[in-house]
């Protein structure tokens, strides 16, 4: 059976009218649900054929000081999705977010199978518990996404481009980039659909959980940034996010790389629904600095 067709077990495909689509309307959830259903790659980790790798080029992917933390995010997201997926009632959303919570515990598998493959060594995983507040883990999980995705699309795009990564390598992980976008299509068209229909006295709740999520977010990433905590590791892990480009033996500025990740985003995004909406808030910062950090140089001049 077509993995799709059996998330879809109890939810009948709704068809998705032509023309401009009301955001929170009927129409639009059919459209971001059908949309995840339908674009589903049913690739199975168990069959990867992790391609050999020389022993420079191994040894550098090794060194990269993210795969302890990509694991275990990838565990927490799987969980947390899944989770705030046993309480949707709406039979098609919950067939998208169940969809969801399968692939990226599917990204798990890929990363630990990836891992094992190349003998890198890894720290014990954390126990992933079901979160108290699943519609809270289930936005934390979406925005955070929201930010690595981002940057995780320019870094893939210079370690294509720069040979960090063999072709084959790239082409392995190529199905993981392409549903990391399918998620964060799906998330904030979520977030804009159920904004138009909770009911109005959750509203408040609801938005105070998005402040404290991107508070929690920007704290989290500035204090690793800083080496906050009791050891270095989860700073390293956070620089390369920011930095990673160092890492993969390319000297890029900042603003170059932020125009590549703007652009790649761009491109990873493309081919979905126009109708959808398209995550705003770090393109948009982004952008934002780019046009400071062109003000500022054109003072210094």
């Amino acid at each position: 059976m077509n993995i799709a067709n059996g998330f879809r077990h109890f939810a009948q495909p709704e068809p998705v009218p032509a023309g401009p689509i009301r955001l929170g309307s009927p129409e639009h959830r059919a459209l971001f649900c059908q949309t995840l259903l339908d674009t589903h790659d049913p690739y199975r980790p168990a069959l990867i054929d992790w391609p050999k790798l020389d022993p420079a080029t191994r040894d550098k992917i090794v060194s990269l000081p993210i795969w302890d933390i990509a694991v275990a995010t990838e565990g927490r997201a799987g969980m947390n999705v899944k989770t705030f997926g046993e309480g949707v009632a709406d039979p098609l959303l919950k067939a998208a977010v169940d969809m969801n919570g399968f692939e990226e515990s599917r990204h798990k598998i890929v990363l630990a199978d990836m891992v094992q493959a190349y003998g890198i060594e890894l720290s014990p995983e954390p126990a992933y518990k079901r979160p108290r507040d699943p519609e809270f883990a289930f936005m934390r999980t979406g925005y955070s996404e929201c930010i690595d995705s981002f940057f995780g699309f320019g870094l893939f795009k210079l370690a294509k481009d720069s040979g960090f990564f063999p072709e084959e390598l790239v082409d392995t992980f190529e199905p993981v980039m392409r549903e990391e976008g399918r998620h964060i299509l799906f998330f904030v068209n979520w977030v804009a659909w159920w904004r138009r229909n909770m009911p109005w006295w959750r509203r408040p709740l609801f938005e105070a959980k998005v402040l404290i999520v991107w508070m929690f977010l920007i704290g989290e990433r500035i204090s690793m940034a800083k080496g906050m905590g009791e050891d270095n590791t989860k700073a390293q892990e956070n620089n390369f996010t920011l930095n990673g480009s160092k890492e993969l033996g390319v000297e890029v500025t900042f603003p170059e790389l932020a125009r590549i990740c703007l652009a790649e985003n761009d491109r990873r995004l493309a081919p979905y629904d126009p109708r959808l909406i398209r995550p705003r808030f770090v393109p948009a910062m982004m952008r934002l600095a780019l046009r400071f950090a062109g003000g500022r140089k054109g003072e210094a001049a």
